[in-house]
């Protein structure tokens, strides 16, 4: 791995173009506020078709699985069922609780 740049952030500012020339060829930079890191400036590499790095970690490593098809929109355009006056959410919650359900 490369050694990782220190850079405040008034450099940051006025060497953008270079800061991110340096990551381009593989250099990460850790942007630092009078002595203390406050970002990281690295490399975007393994990304593809909008995946993110994180997410395809996951799925390669087998903790979560890719979506096989759309969302369903009926779950944001339907209206949730009122409840019958004098019904308490409350309640229900604490005998859906009671019950196990």
């Amino acid at each position: 791995m490369a050694i990782m740049r220190k850079a405040s952030i008034t450099d940051a500012k006025n060497n953008l173009s270079a800061l991110i020339d340096s990551v381009k060829g593989g250099s990460p930079v850790l942007i630092v506020d009078r002595g203390r890191p406050v970002a990281r400036l690295e490399p975007v590499s393994g990304l593809g078709a909008g995946e993110d790095n994180r997410l395809g970690r996951l799925v390669r490593d087998g903790i979560v699985r890719p979506a096989r098809g759309g969302v369903a929109t009926a779950v944001f355009t339907t209206r949730p069922p009122r409840a019958k006056k004098g019904a308490s959410g409350v309640r229900a919650l604490l005998d859906e609780r009671r019950d196990g359900r």
